[in-house]
């Protein structure tokens, strides 16, 4: 029972995270970005929490160490959901795919993951 709490734990955030870019990607209209924000400084940012979030996730905790191997599976899950959302989002009149999105997602999960692996090697 206390490895099942303990995984819901880790990794409802990302679940839930997720889910919140799901639901962005499903309105016809996102909010308006803080003034001088681009769209793709927007999903750099997105990516970027996600991209944490999986390393937490991946590794046990935020205090857990970062090995490469794991930094770089939570680029490729972030990377790969920012596809899967960029599908979602051509079914949402007059949204479309962009592929330029999907670069600042990747760029957002890497620098997120390596910012991790970073401090995970001078903590400990």
């Amino acid at each position: 029972m206390a490895l099942r709490l303990r995984a819901v734990w880790l990794w409802a955030p990302v679940v839930a995270y997720m889910a919140f870019i799901f639901g962005l990607s499903s309105i016809d209209r996102p909010p308006d970005l803080p003034a001088g924000m681009s769209d793709k400084a927007g999903h750099l940012l997105l990516y970027f929490g996600l991209s944490a979030l999986l390393v937490r996730a991946l590794t046990g905790g935020w205090r857990a160490r970062v090995t490469p191997l794991l930094a770089c599976l939570a680029v490729v899950i972030a990377t790969m959901y920012g596809v899967t959302d960029e599908i979602h989002q051509n079914f949402v009149p007059p949204r479309q795919m962009d592929a330029w999105d999907v670069s600042a997602d990747a760029a957002g999960a890497s620098l997120a993951a390596l910012g991790c692996y970073a401090v995970s090697r001078f903590r400990l």
